[in-house]
């Protein structure tokens, strides 16, 4: 029987692990987890899948305390980390490796809730396991083919028209370091969910621990862009490892739309992560504004699994009342 028992190693050991892994994810690598440990104040739970005594897989996740039930997550909504889940060796069952992840979660670790995003896992492998899961939807562009190719997928009015535009108004894109950056983004992005009566749902301090961990790394991406009196109207967070590129998020000046910076932010960011290897670009989520740059609609999943009934049935509710929370934050806000 496959059983998971806790790696034995510190994280930076677990790091030189995951770099052996072809399918590592850079939400697994020990910058990300101290990202998370710093900013939902949770405990990195790293674990080897074993088969008798040979290594199986891995899984990478991390721990919090919610109304004081111990949950694992892997990640868990709410932590902007697109996905984290199992790696598992060829020939590995997928079914037995979430049975024995459930096992360990709420036996070895005493946890009331699992959740896990792993885009190697689909309904059908975890079904009668008492897992359910809610799907969502994401844009990938294949950043293998040549930048001609890549733009011509692009929509012909929405998005390169745009480009061409914000080119020809002097819009200039520039790579950023400097610790200014977390406020220029955060305030452009109030702006954004003020539009919609909204609130973030994330302060301008994890914005800072993003930069504080990851920067340093080669793994992040900042990006500014300037009008041509050098004014910033737009700001974008971007990831890439192992092939994969991530679009964390991006934000402008309402009044400034005119001048299309957040197309060419994207633009850049696809051919900066090209040219270092990567060969898609994740939007990471759906919407109307993503669909433009030709992606290719990819459903995802997030598994989840609880100990006891009503847990589940708490954490509906927890999520209803933020929402409204949210709801009720951005119509006080735009009261002002």
């Amino acid at each position: 029987m496959l059983h998971f028992e806790p790696f034995d190693g510190d994280i930076e050991a677990w790091g030189r692990v995951l770099e052996t892994l072809p399918d590592r994810e850079v939400f697994q690598t020990p910058p990300w987890l101290r990202f998370l440990a710093e900013s939902q104040q949770a405990e990195p739970a790293i674990a080897v899948l074993r088969d008798g005594n040979d290594v199986a897989g891995y899984f990478a996740g991390a721990t919090v305390r919610w109304a004081g039930a111990k949950i694992l997550g892997s990640p868990f909504v709410g932590w902007t980390t697109e996905r984290m889940g199992l790696r598992l060796r060829e020939g590995v069952s997928k079914r037995a490796a979430a049975e024995a992840l459930a096992r360990y979660a709420f036996r070895g670790l005493g946890c009331w809730h699992l959740e896990f995003n792993d885009p190697a896992f689909l309904p059908q492998d975890l079904e009668g396991l008492g897992f359910a899961h809610r799907s969502t939807q994401t844009y990938v562009v294949d950043l293998a083919a040549d930048e001609e190719t890549i733009f011509q997928r692009f929509s012909p009015k929405s998005c390169r028209y745009s480009i061409r535009k914000a080119e020809k108004l002097g819009v200039i894109v520039e790579e950023a370091s400097d610790e200014q950056f977390a406020g220029d983004y955060y305030d452009q992005l109030l702006d954004v969910f003020a539009k919609q009566s909204l609130v973030p749902t994330y302060s301008r301090k994890r914005v800072e621990l993003l930069i504080k961990h990851l920067l340093p790394t080669g793994h992040l991406l900042l990006l500014r862009a300037r009008e041509p009196e050098g004014r910033c109207i737009a700001t974008g967070i971007f990831l890439g490892m192992n092939q994969n590129a991530y679009f964390w998020g991006n934000a402008s000046w309402r009044q400034d739309q005119h001048f299309c910076p957040n197309e060419a932010l994207h633009w850049y960011a696809m051919r900066y992560w090209k040219q270092r290897g990567m060969c898609s670009y994740d939007f990471c989520g759906a919407g109307e504004y993503k669909r433009k740059y030709g992606g290719v609609p990819t459903d995802r999943y997030q598994f989840r699994k609880s100990r006891y009934f009503w847990v589940a049935t708490a954490r509906r509710l927890a999520y209803r009342c933020f929402k409204w929370r949210q709801a009720l934050l951005g119509r006080r806000s735009g009261r002002r």
